[in-house]
């Protein structure tokens, strides 16, 4: 009997240092593992601990100024050079985040200053902020008019600066199971994919996700209403426009909805990421955005998400927000295009699998379809297909490489290469470096 209850001790012993070592989480228990960009479903998750690893540039911070230890203060950041092959010559566009062929580039160099607020306790009130800082080629996707746009709408240049996230946010737990308000710019709410690059799955991005919303400023409220409901709602001032700038619309809605099965298998996560009437204004573009993204998990380490939208506006030109800046090699400038009279209309769809096949690699297989109905977005009315298979690799907790092998093809036009090719195949790697 003693040999039972020394027994049946140890393995209580064990159990609670097991669960001491995993952070508590007032939510159902993460689906996905940690090697994968993020390891919750899309959509807002309160109720989750900060598990980011401490980057070398905040341990230096905390050291020097331990108030902001205590108060979880943290700045951190990356650089993510690439290259690629490319069977066009001039650009690839409409690749995104790849745009210059044959030839090493900047995508991405981020400085980033942050608290999150702690939204698993119940006690009290919490605040947090993010200052997201980004220098290089990406900046051309992430730029909104009024943001230090004439970068980009009026000298079109390869390189710029863009302060892509600038946000407070404020933590009330009382508001049903917790409620986040974030106000200021942020990344818009409903893609797989996302702006800055260790959070991707791939280097490149889908077609539709180059042409849909980057950044919205505004206000917004996550409620948590339980394990598998929450809700998001709130208004900004129009997709990738500042509210003082001339293309803005104030208000423009936003309501989405993010469900969880009870067996934590299945997902959820859309709705109305902008809608406001949609007439173009101040020769800046204002889609109406609604999207529907479902994740199923087989594992943790094998599951696949798949996301679908449709967005349209009204009276715009070929080729969308217009570019004043000289005529480039690499992409567009000169003005606005034609005139599209009514509504333009985009539907696109993108699915991507992941599965980790070792213990710092795993895989990542997509492809999407983007129609372009009237050409508003890529300046060519046709069909967009796109396939890519990639691998991450993970040296460390802060390098990690990306190759990737990518072919499309244009349906009804000759979009590639500056309108010379139907179709395009790259082969492509970034490096992303944490600090």
């Amino acid at each position: 009997m003693k040999k039972i209850r020394c027994l049946f001790i140890i393995a209580m012993l064990a159990a609670t240092q097991i669960y001491a070592d995993k952070p508590f989480r007032r939510a159902m228990p993460a689906p996905f593992d940690s090697i994968f960009p993020s390891s919750e479903y899309l959509g807002p998750t309160i109720g989750v601990p900060n598990t980011d690893p401490i980057f070398p540039l905040t341990n230096l911070l905390w050291k020097g100024l331990p108030g902001t230890q205590r108060n979880d203060i943290r700045i951190y950041g990356w650089a993510d050079p690439s290259y690629n092959y490319s069977t066009s010559k001039q650009s690839n566009a409409p690749l995104s985040y790849d745009l210059v062929p044959n030839r090493p580039e900047l995508d991405q160099l981020v400085l980033r200053i942050e608290r999150q607020p702690n939204t698993v306790q119940t006690e009290h009130a919490d605040w947090g902020f993010r200052l997201s800082n980004l220098y290089g080629i990406d900046y051309r996707y992430t730029t909104a008019q009024g943001y230090f746009s004439h970068q980009l709408l009026q000298e079109n240049n390869l390189y710029g600066y863009d302060a892509v996230e600038m946000y407070a946010q404020f933590y009330i737990p009382n508001v049903a199971q917790g409620m986040v308000i974030t106000a200021g710019r942020y990344i818009s709410p409903p893609d797989i994919e996302a702006q800055l690059a260790p959070q991707n799955y791939l280097f490149t991005h889908s077609l539709m996700f180059t042409f849909d919303a980057y950044t919205q400023t505004g206000v917004n409220a996550a409620i948590k209403l339980n394990n598998q409901w929450t809700i998001l709602f709130g208004v900004h001032a129009g997709d990738d426009v500042a509210p003082w700038a001339a293309g803005k619309h104030i208000p423009t809605a936003l309501a989405m909805l993010r469900w969880v099965s009870k067996d934590n298998r299945n997902s959820l996560w859309g709705g109305v990421d902008s809608w406001n009437g949609g007439s173009f204004k101040g020769n800046h573009d204002n889609l109406q955005e609604f999207n529907l993204t479902w994740s199923h998990r087989f594992t943790d380490r094998f599951f696949t998400a798949t996301e679908g939208y449709y967005m349209y506006q009204k009276d715009s030109p070929k080729g969308g927000t217009c570019i004043f800046g000289p005529t480039r090699f690499f992409a567009s400038g000169g003005g606005c295009g034609a005139l599209i009279p009514g509504k333009s209309y985009e539907i696109g769809f993108v699915n991507y699998t992941e599965y980790k096949f070792a213990e710092k690699d795993f895989l990542s297989l997509r492809a999407d379809y983007l129609d372009d109905i009237n050409g508003e977005r890529s300046a060519y009315a046709t069909g967009y297909f796109s396939f890519t298979a990639g691998v991450t690799h993970q040296f460390t907790d802060l390098i990690e490489i990306r190759p990737e092998v990518r072919y499309e093809f244009a349906t009804r036009a000759r979009p590639y290469n500056n309108g010379q090719l139907q179709n395009q195949f790259t082969v492509a790697s970034d490096l992303i470096v944490r600090f």
